[in-house]
Parts: C-alpha cells; structure tokens; sequence
C-alpha cells in the first residue's frame, strides 16, 4: 500500500489526535495511531479506551486501500518539524514496517495489527440526537470549562452537563463553589433528555470545532459527536447532576454595574495580597464606588483599590475567594457586567450586561465570611 499527502495536513492532525493518548496504557496498541486509507481519504483514529477521536485528511495518491497502526510519538515528533512538502507512505502490512518518505530523505517504522485497536462502543438505536452550531459549542464549553469539579465523591460534577428542554439546551458547570449556565435557545426539543459530558472530551471538542454543525447523538452510557472532519466517541459520567437552578437565587436587590476589564485589572493587583489560603478579597459597595480590599496580616501585607461602578442598592460588603472571581471574569466576553447580590451571605450571580446572541449566559460565586 502507497498514498502520498501533505506533511502539514498530517502533522495539524495527529497533533490533534495525541492529545486523547494518555502516557501510560492498559494496551501497549493504545500507544498508536490508526491509519485507514480509502480510495482518495485517510482516516486517522486514536484511542484511550474511552475517548476515541478520529478524523480524515484528502490523500494527493493513493495506490492500494488498507488499515494499519503505528507508534504514536516517534511519527508525531518526525513528521511536526517538516516544511509544507508531499510526503509518501510505503507500508509493507506482511513485513509489519511503514517507509516514509520527504524531500531529503526517508525513515521507518514498525507498524502493527489495526484489528487489535479496541471498537468505540457507539449509542444504541434508542439515542437522542442534538444539532448545535460548532462554534457555538466550542463557546460553551470553553466559558464553563474553568467551573467543572475535581472530586472523586461527586464524580458528575468533573464534567460538563447538557441538559435538553422544550425551551432550549442548558450547559452547565459547577464544582459546588462557582457555577457556569449557558442557555442556548437555538437549540430545544420537546422530548426532554440529558446527559454528562466528562471533561477530556470537553477540552478535546473545545480544541477541535471551528465551523458548521455538530451533531452529538447519546444514549444512558455513551455519546457520539459528529463535527466537519471528524468525530469522538466517549463514554459519559454516571450519576445524577444536582439540581442547579435551586442555587441560583432570584431576588437579589442590590445591582453592581462595572467595567470588565477595569474590573478585573483592579482585581489582579490587589489579589497578591490576599491571604493565601483563603484568597479573600472583600467588595464594599456604596454611592457608585466599589472598594476592593485584600489583607494578610501573617505577612504584612494589605492593599485597597476603588473604582467607579453603577450600583443600585443598600450600602454593603460582601467577601469573595479572588481567583475565583478573576476566572469568572475572564470567561465573560463583553464590555460590562452587572453583579447581582442579596446580601453578605448569599451567591453573588454575574451577568454580562449585554448577552450574546440566542444566549443566556450566567454565573455564580457562593461568598466568603468576612470579619466586619
């Protein structure tokens, strides 16, 4: 078998695909990539027996169709360094080697028994099938990614949950302490249904989609997203996700509105002097000022800073855990954002003050006790 293609094409996609193998394997062929070549296409696939990516490259010359496996890192660390330039593959399939050859000169390498390569288990016939614009997808998930749990007890909250109503396709995050909701209201279905997506494969579509339509079909066990050039087969988190629209709480009187970025470069400078094991910063509202403020006495440290914001409400002081705050946002997209609050000891939700289009975009910070 003989095929020739782009060096950059190939080297653009395996680069894409290492990131689902992991460094250590419980089958040394999960180590490899997958090479099916088909008439004028070739169909690269790579595997960590959970997630499984696959995407295509147009071949220039193909003589002969057939499937084969080779070593992951030692093609990934030649091909990545070549100039744009035709590059052939001379696989012997019989005599387990793959030449390869470039403008100034050749290599090989051992290749092995594509059968051995372990099949994606995709959803039954029974699975719900949704349809969301790519970019839009990678959108979500890049805002709510940052929100997403590390917790072994709690293991559905690791990923990021979609959560398909007649109104629109909800996508959430939490780790208990900060929360992401993405409405989409392009997307609905009448047949209510839901799903957890972990967090490789989050990052791996994040990384991934640029342009047309995604269609990510699921059933009880595992999802399959169709994207232009590829797919992903993963297997979804068990376990229920909480409930959390009954965090989100609806009657918050005092509005804070602010400067994103003046609001965030406030809160970078003073964030250094926050102590360092509960990165307090405490907000202090009252007659169009926001008074940031950060202490640790342990070290002498303190530092204040006061910027000019919209606030309608009762003069108060509220704490919150700085980084935290400071990831919010920087996942926000958008001139300003109002800062909805009740009172010291309730989340605060943040909103950006003008949403993105057929979006509803919402996040919360539970506070930090503050000494007055």
């Amino acid at each position: 078998m003989r095929f020739t293609l782009s060096s950059t094409a190939l080297s653009s996609k395996l680069s894409a695909l290492s990131r689902v193998i992991n460094s250590k394997n419980s089958m040394p062929i999960l180590s490899d990539f997958v090479f099916e070549a088909n008439g004028n296409m070739l169909r690269l696939t790579a595997s960590d027996s959970e997630n499984t990516m696959t995407t295509t490259v147009e071949l220039n010359e193909c003589d002969g169709d057939g499937r084969f496996a080779i070593g992951s890192h030692d093609l990934l660390e030649a091909v990545k360094g070549f100039s744009e330039q035709p590059i052939t593959f001379e696989v012997d399939t019989d005599g387990h080697t793959a030449r390869i050859h470039y403008q100034n000169g050749q290599f090989a390498l051992p290749t092995d028994n594509a059968d051995e390569f372990p099949q994606a288990q995709v959803p039954d016939g029974q699975a719900t099938e949704i349809v969301i614009a790519a970019d839009l997808l990678a959108e979500c998930i890049g805002r709510s990614l940052f929100a997403t749990a590390q917790d072994v007890l709690r293991p559905a909250m690791n990923g990021i949950y979609f959560d398909l109503g007649p109104e629109c396709l909800t996508i959430v995050a939490s780790d208990g302490f900060k929360l992401v909701r993405n409405k989409v209201f392009t997307t609905r279905s009448d047949a209510p249904a839901s799903f957890t997506l972990p967090k490789k494969p989050a990052t791996l579509l994040k990384n991934t989609l640029r342009e047309g339509d995604v269609a990510i079909r699921f059933d009880g066990r595992n999802a399959e997203v169709k994207f232009d050039g590829g797919s992903i087969i993963c297997r979804l988190t068990e376990g229920r996700y909480p409930n959390y629209n009954s965090v989100i709480p609806q009657d918050n009187p005092n509005r804070l509105t602010a400067d994103r970025e003046a609001l965030l470069g406030a809160l970078r400078r003073v964030q250094p002097f926050a102590n360092t094991s509960s990165n307090l910063i405490r907000f202090h509202m009252e007659n169009g000022t926001l008074q940031l403020d950060a202490e640790d006495y342990d070290f002498s440290k303190t530092a204040t800073e006061r910027l000019a914001c919209d606030y309608n409400g009762q003069p108060m002081s509220i704490g919150f855990k700085g980084s935290s705050f400071i990831e919010i946002l920087s996942n926000i997209d958008c001139q300003e954002v109002t800062v909805l609050l009740a009172d010291s000891s309730r989340a605060g939700v943040v909103v950006p003050t003008e949403q993105p289009a057929d979006q509803d975009v919402l996040m919360l910070l539970m506070p930090l006790l503050i000494n007055e």
